[in-house]
């Protein structure tokens, strides 16, 4: 059985979108619940205040 060149890049055209929106969402939850999140977001507070 083989499988064509085609099929195999649109698989890994798939797998990797796949991949990168489960990294990302695991990353932006891991920003949101972290402590450095509320550090910017002070910081970022402090500064438009000043203007």
């Amino acid at each position: 059985m083989e499988l064509s060149i085609s099929f195999l890049i649109i698989s890994a055209i798939i797998f990797f979108v796949l991949l990168y929106i489960v990294i990302e969402t695991a990353v932006r939850r891991g920003i949101d619940a972290s402590d450095t999140k509320q550090i910017i977001e002070k910081i970022y507070q402090n500064e438009t205040d000043r203007y």
